[in-house]
This record gives C-alpha cells, structure tokens and sequence, in this order.
C-alpha cells in the first residue's frame, strides 16, 4: 500500500531537518507523497518546492496555523498552499507573529531569572527566526540545563509552571475561512491533542460551516480507539481523512517520518482526496 505524511516540520520552525532532508528523507521511508506544514511561516516552502524537482514524490506545501477557539489553543493546516499567496498568508500570520515573539522574550527573561543562562539572540540564531517553545526547549537541552524537550513542556514550558505566557491567539474559525479564501485546504491538525471528544463535538459543526475540509484521523500519538473514533467523526461530518507523524527531527526523536513511533501507516488515498479539493 502506497503512504504519506501530511504534517511534518522543518528547519524554518521548530524541526531539525531542511526541506531537501524532508525529501529525501520520505523517499528513504518509502513514502509516496509528503507535506511539510511548518508553523504559522511558509518562508521554507520555496526551498522545498525546488528541492523536490525530479524527485519521485508527491509534495504538499503547507502551514501550521496556532489559533484559539474559546481559550483553547487548536491547530489547523493549510494544505496545497499556492506560491501566490504566501504574501498573503505573511499579512494574516503578521500580528499573531508579533504577540507570539512577545510571550517569547517575556518567557526567556523568566527563564534567565530563574537562573538559566540562555538568551533570545542565540535561540533566534538556531532556528531561522521562528521561534516556538520547543527551540526555546532545545536551548535548554542544548546547554545542559534539562534532558529532553518533552520534559520541559510537561515542566517549567508549560502554562501551569507560571514562565509561560500564551500569547493571544489567530481565531481558529476565521483561519478555516482565510485557509478557504486563498484556494488551499483546511484540515484540522491532532484534533483530540487539545481538546476532548464532547469539546470537539460543539466545536466541529462551526468549523465545517466555515469550511473545514478534512481532520486528522492517524496521529503519533493516538490509539487505536482515538483514530476509530476520529474516523467515525469524519464520516458524520462529511470531512475526509487526513494522517501525519508530526516530524520534527532531532526535536522529535522517537518519531519517524511516515511511521510515527514505528505503527503509522498513512493511506496515500488521504492524499489524493485532500487533493482534488483544492480550489473548492
């Protein structure tokens, strides 16, 4: 059975692997067809599209939105995106990349307060200058400081330690409708990660009214009864089905491309419908 992987990361936010590594790393998996989707930037898809010329895979050029609905943080892909509109998506992203920078400084002079001797100037220097948590995390491993990335986001990273501050969020039904507007399609990234299956229920009826188009149904981490039930959810709402290990490389180290913690097997039929609707 042919596969893919549609959510993955690169260099260009908080993953370890170039887009041209993405690539050939697919290939190497066997897969059929990948998606890079880094967050909330699409400054690396240039790079991928032409690392990818000639090569004997299917690329899907993508991005990782961070929006809120209700305070709760949801991420939604832009699946197919179009070169043409990356201006555009750079406008729309501009003011939540402001907000986001901000909780990012105020977190790395916590940090430094609590005795960790890291700065803003070296975390930008090692990430291209999209910065997340989880370079901030890389910092923190880097320099001794903690054992692994997860570790911090269960600890001093998360909201409830009191370093952290969330920044304010882009609306996760206006980004459905932007993702829409500008021809590309929407998918509702590990949707049971943040929210609870009853949470997802009140949510999803207004996420399909505003043009969600698929969600993902196999995830890293999801069991067998999570993606039996996701599945039972996509066909209820009318959605198609979408699948991606959530790569990050070296940030991510147990998960592998296609294969997630080894059991993922992404139909390349996700592709391929996910596809024919762009432009709908």
């Amino acid at each position: 059975m042919k596969t893919c992987d549609l959510h993955t990361h690169s260099v260009y936010s908080d993953g370890t692997f170039t887009p041209a590594e993405l690539i050939d790393g697919a290939i190497d998996a066997g897969l059929s067809a990948i998606a890079m989707t880094d967050h909330n930037t699409v400054s690396g898809l240039n790079e991928f599209a032409a690392a990818g010329e000639g090569k004997p895979i299917e690329l899907v050029p993508g991005v990782e939105f961070t929006t809120a609905d209700n305070g709760i943080e949801l991420h939604i892909l832009g699946l197919f995106i179009n070169p043409e509109t990356h201006y555009t998506i750079n406008s729309y992203i501009d003011k939540a990349a402001t907000l986001k920078e901000e909780s990012n400084y105020r977190l790395v002079k916590r940090l430094q307060e609590h005795g960790y001797d890291i700065t803003y100037v070296e975390i930008l220097e090692n990430s291209k200058g999209h910065v997340n948590r989880a370079n901030i995390a890389a910092e923190l491993v880097k320099k001794g400081y903690i054992e692994s990335i997860d570790w911090a986001f269960k600890n001093i990273l998360h909201k409830d330690y009191g370093l952290y501050e969330p920044p304010e969020r882009l609306s996760s039904i206006e980004t459905i409708r932007f993702i829409r507007e500008i021809g590309a399609v929407a998918v509702w990234a590990h949707p049971y990660f943040h929210m609870t299956f009853d949470q997802a229920e009140e949510f999803l009826p207004r996420a399909v009214d505003a043009g969600l188009q698929g969600m993902e149904t196999i995830y890293s981490t999801y069991d067998d009864e999570t993606t039996k039930k996701a599945k039972e959810v996509c066909r209820r709402f009318g959605i198609c089905e979408s699948g991606g290990s959530d790569f990050h490389g070296a940030n991510k180290p147990k998960i592998s491309l296609g294969k997630g913690f080894g059991n993922l097997r992404i139909p390349y039929g996700f592709y391929e419908r996910l596809k024919s609707l762009k432009n709908t």
